[in-house]
């Protein structure tokens, strides 16, 4: 009976051992390279600089980070401004998205120190800057959406909100919140 039990152990320590080298392969998956992604869309990410309001880019609580919402500020360092609807063409607004989800890749890496740390994009919440009767919300924020699979791959497909606002700050035309899951 004891030899039994011993045995019965040592094939759970088996799996778990496997269990754990296959998430170790998952992780470090021969495909998967977000640092090198970056460099074959020919994405430069930018110094964020300190939040100009009493927040911070980013809080990690465990294997979770949430960035706080950004804006569509260019290279330049202006954000692209107007309303979706009005000012702003649909291909404008997802240009405008995709903006966004550079800076807040720049985040990510600056809070991570190597976006290969990144297990998934978990959620995205999307806001966009819109006349009253605009109804493609989706589609601008596919800007900022289409980057992160792009950037991660299928990791990078995440639940998501693309909602209307009346108004957003300094006019911008997007800004995007994301809650991101890490590599302990």
């Amino acid at each position: 009976m004891l030899l039994a039990t011993f045995v019965l152990s040592c094939g759970d320590i088996d799996r778990a051992v496997g269990e754990e080298n296959e998430i170790t392969s998952t992780k470090a998956g021969s495909n998967y390279n977000p640092e090198d992604s970056l460099d074959s869309l020919g994405i430069v990410l930018r110094d964020q600089g300190t939040p100009v309001a009493n927040y911070v880019h980013a809080v990690r609580t465990g294997n979770l980070v949430f960035l706080a919402g950004k804006g569509p500020k260019q290279a330049n360092g202006e954000n692209i401004v107007g309303k979706l609807g009005d000012s702003l063409t649909i291909e404008q607004g997802y240009q405008a998205a995709r903006e966004v989800g550079i800076n807040q890749l720049s985040v990510l890496k600056a809070e991570l120190g190597n976006l290969n740390k990144v297990k998934r994009i978990v959620s995205v919440h999307g806001m966009v800057n819109a006349a009253p009767d605009f109804k493609d919300h989706s589609k601008v924020i596919n800007g900022y959406s289409d980057l992160m699979v792009a950037v991660f791959g299928e990791n990078g497909k995440h639940a998501r909100a693309a909602v209307g606002m009346g108004s957003l700050p300094g006019n911008m035309a997007v800004e995007v919140e994301m809650v991101v899951e890490v590599y302990e």
